[in-house]
């Protein structure tokens, strides 16, 4: 799948748990950039992401991610 695809459905599934279709985001987004983007929606957004996908990230993933840009890209390596 192409990571513009992932990107998107991401996406969505922020503006699904944070409830709010205003937030776009990109490979460079942050928590700092998403105001109700805390450690508890977090959890929502991968618990979301890991049903969406059929996927579960490895805790050492999910240490690293940096940024959206970092999750979309395991996304795309755990389904291909």
């Amino acid at each position: 799948m192409a990571i513009e695809q992932i990107m998107k459905d991401v996406n969505n599934i922020f503006n699904e748990v944070l409830e709010d279709n205003s937030i776009k985001v990109d490979q460079n987004t942050t928590t700092d950039d998403i105001e109700r983007w805390d450690s508890l929606n977090h959890i929502h957004i991968i618990t979301e992401i890991e049903k969406h996908y059929k996927i579960r990230f490895e805790l050492n993933e999910l240490l690293n991610f940096k940024n959206v840009g970092d999750l979309c890209y395991v996304i795309q390596k755990k389904i291909s």
